[in-house]
């Protein structure tokens, strides 16, 4: 139920050509070129994967998309607006959502609130209706608990709903990271490493709420990820960076067959 009604409201407010522009994008620290003229072209409803070597770029790609960078030259359009020089917060509400490598949870606060707070981009009230909880707020405050509801639902966190973040299992605690991106009901979900540190069969729940995101939300993936056995798995595309440069792009057979591939990120041939 939940996911039939998500995927409504990501059509009537983001409509179902979303899609993602990054030309010939810049960024440096100093005398360090993070990223040199890289470009994507992410497809709507489409799941994309990002890899490369550690320090190739990938993570300040996603940084300069989700706004917390700000690239010193080139484009980022998204659905035909530039995204160089918006705020976090503009980009999260125009339909971007991250879930961080590193969990960026409230880990005295339980999965709930964490998953509550989230939505605060998406309240419109005055103080004297939250204060009363009158009118537009109490309307807002309940359509917002219902959607989260729909979200732990979703990722299966019934089980967790009111335990205290820093005293679950880091699995969960990375499922609770991916959910808390949901409540913002994205049509661009950016994730970077969400498997990180995670056991085979937590891994393949992930797996499983990626997939299921595309297909019962309509939602476009943009994943950085380090499993090679997965990127070629449920990737419709994937890119290739290496200090800093697109190296190679096309379909995860594409991808594994190329010399440049081979030579820069592993010495052999990528999984089939």
């Amino acid at each position: 139920m939940f996911a039939v009604s998500a995927r409504k409201i990501l059509e009537g407010v983001h409509g179902v050509t979303r899609q993602l522009e990054v030309k010939n994008l810049t960024l440096s620290f100093g005398g360090l070129q993070a990223l040199s003229g890289v470009s994507l072209d992410i497809q709507a409803g489409t799941i994309t994967s990002i890899i490369g070597p550690n320090g190739a770029g990938k993570t300040s790609l996603l940084n300069c998309i989700s706004g917390f960078y700000q690239a010193n030259g080139g484009s980022i359009r998204f659905a035909g607006r530039e995204l160089i020089g918006a705020s976090p917060h503009l980009i999260s509400k125009l339909g971007i959502a991250r879930a961080f490598q590193n969990i960026e949870l409230f880990s005295g606060l339980s999965v709930l609130d964490n998953l509550m707070l989230a939505r605060h981009t998406h309240l419109r009230y005055r103080f004297w209706e939250a204060l009363l909880f009158y009118g537009r707020a109490r309307k807002q405050e309940l359509a917002s608990r219902a959607l989260v509801e729909g979200v732990i639902d979703f990722m299966e966190l019934e089980l967790y709903r009111k335990g205290i973040v820093e005293e679950l299992p880091y699995g969960v605690r990375k499922r609770v990271e991916m959910a808390r991106a949901l409540t913002l009901e994205p049509s661009l979900l950016l994730l970077d490493e969400p498997m990180a540190g995670m056991t085979l069969a937590e891994k393949e729940d992930i797996v499983r709420f990626i997939l299921d995101v595309r297909a019962e939300w309509g939602a476009t993936v943009l994943l950085i990820e380090h499993d090679l056995g997965v990127v070629m798995d449920i990737s419709d595309q994937v890119y290739v960076l290496d200090f800093g440069q697109r190296i190679a792009s096309g379909t995860p057979e594409e991808v594994a067959r190329d010399p440049k591939v081979i030579a820069a990120y592993l010495g052999n041939e990528l999984p089939a």
